[in-house]
């Protein structure tokens, strides 16, 4: 999962990055309006944790750019205005979450898991596809009921094919959502991650559509 923290202050905003990328999400930082609006607008993210009191265009304004233009992606609104009425027009603009600060990274954690479980259809923290088993909360892995041990990089991979289940991933936007913005995005290492959770996980999980991409064969 690909997440954009929109955050002004660099202390908030690496808690928030460190937090979330420990969560199973891969986060990247903005820390004013204009630059939030556009990469929000350009670039394809699984969240926004996006903060209303930001430089050179505010988080209200951003939200109702991204609207405007069709961008869906799931936003929690972060603010210091508590009062209901800052709330409602949050939420009016567009926004799917709404935390008050100062807050807990715990309940952060868990709006942003919530979100993009409802985004992808789901409600509840385990998904079973087949004799595959993922709870989100977790970060777990069963197969025919044994549990998996598998790394952060193979969790973000493979939690993103169950997300995106209903069809073929193609390797591209596997990279974006696996790799920060520094990291080689080399098609190799996204099949040498891909080989290495299919050895661990066994067949019938994880399906290549050659030219195309990859899939979940049991939601096939």
């Amino acid at each position: 999962m690909r997440a954009l923290v929109v955050e002004d202050d660099p202390r908030i905003a690496a808690d928030l990055a460190r937090s979330l990328s420990s969560a199973g999400f891969r986060a990247d930082i903005c820390t004013d309006g204009e630059d939030a609006w556009f990469r929000g607008d350009t670039e394809d993210y699984d969240l926004i944790v996006l903060d209303l009191g930001l430089p050179r265009l505010d988080g209200l304004s951003v939200l109702k750019r991204w609207r405007a233009n069709g961008r869906d992606m799931p936003v929690l609104v972060l603010t210091a205005r508590g009062a209901w009425q800052d709330r409602v027009e949050g939420i009016e603009a567009g926004a799917d979450d709404y935390l008050p600060k100062p807050f807990r990274m715990e309940e952060l954690i868990a709006r942003a898991r919530a979100l993009v479980r409802r985004a992808a259809g789901g409600g509840s923290a385990r998904t079973e596809i087949g004799a595959l088993a993922i709870d989100t909360n977790k970060m777990a892995v069963w197969v025919a009921g044994m549990a998996v041990e598998i790394t952060a990089l193979e969790y973000r991979l493979l939690s993103y094919l169950v997300y995106h289940r209903d069809r073929v991933v193609a390797p591209v936007e596997l990279l974006e959502h696996l790799y920060g913005d520094d990291d080689a995005r080399e098609t190799n290492a996204l099949e040498a991650v891909i080989t290495r959770l299919r050895r661990k996980l066994g067949p019938g999980i994880i399906g290549t559509r050659r030219g195309f991409g990859y899939f979940l064969e049991a939601a096939a």
